[in-house]
């Protein structure tokens, strides 16, 4: 549980506006190139979500498709009532298909909807512990186990360097040659700490200015 300074055993949580505007505040006066883009996105979105079931089928259903396709099957999928573990468990792939997973995802929604996460207790557990429980699920990889540490549990010190966007973003912000791989982003982001979540929220907005169009749900 966090105290009135949202510092936990776990590090910082970020969990009001005011928290994303402290770690840019603190971007900007450490990165010049971060300062300029803040100029351009204006301030930057909390991104909080609860945590739990919902939203790692969310990240499921957000793998390798655009953010309006994935919006899409979302809103399918909440009209079909189709977001909870048992109705998961219990709906035909017939069911799911509708909705627009593909069969793959299907074996990963219904892999999660088993998994019988501990989800409280992932609130008091380290970055990495997190992670490691959640890469244990089939569908799960690290990419998504670093979104939902990111703004399921607020982690402030967070980065989620596979991203594409954010490689994209980083490419453009710091005029690099090429887009980073997920090693040189992981290493880049490094001097971020222990901002490094709200680094992720500053690239994301800055590749939606740069490029129009969203990089993240």
């Amino acid at each position: 549980m966090s105290n009135a300074t949202g510092i936990t055993p776990v590090g910082r949580i970020i969990e009001t506006p005011a928290c994303v505007a402290e770690g840019a505040a603190w971007l900007a006066a450490a990165e010049p190139r971060f300062a300029r883009a803040l100029e351009r996105t204006g301030p930057l979105p909390l991104r909080r979500r609860q945590d739990g079931f919902r939203p790692l089928l969310s990240a499921i259903v957000s793998q390798q498709v655009s953010v309006a396709a994935a919006d899409a099957i979302w809103a399918r999928l909440e009209t079909a009532r189709l977001t909870g573990p048992r109705a998961i468990v219990v709906a035909s792939d017939e069911e799911l298909r509708a909705c627009g997973l593909s069969r793959q995802k299907i074996r990963y929604a219904r892999a999660l909807a088993q998994a019988r996460l501990p989800y409280r207790s992932l609130r008091d557990a380290s970055d990495e512990e997190v992670v490691a429980a959640l890469v244990e699920v089939p569908g799960i990889g690290r990419w998504t186990a670093e979104i939902y540490a990111m703004f399921s549990l607020g982690r402030a010190d967070v980065f989620a360097p596979a991203d594409l966007a954010l490689q994209e973003a980083a490419r453009l912000l710091f005029e690099l040659e090429a887009r980073p791989t997920e090693r040189e982003l992981r290493e880049m982001a490094a001097p971020w700490s222990p901002w490094r979540a709200v680094a992720a929220r500053l690239l994301w907005a800055y590749y939606r200015v740069a490029k129009e169009r969203e990089g993240i749900r």
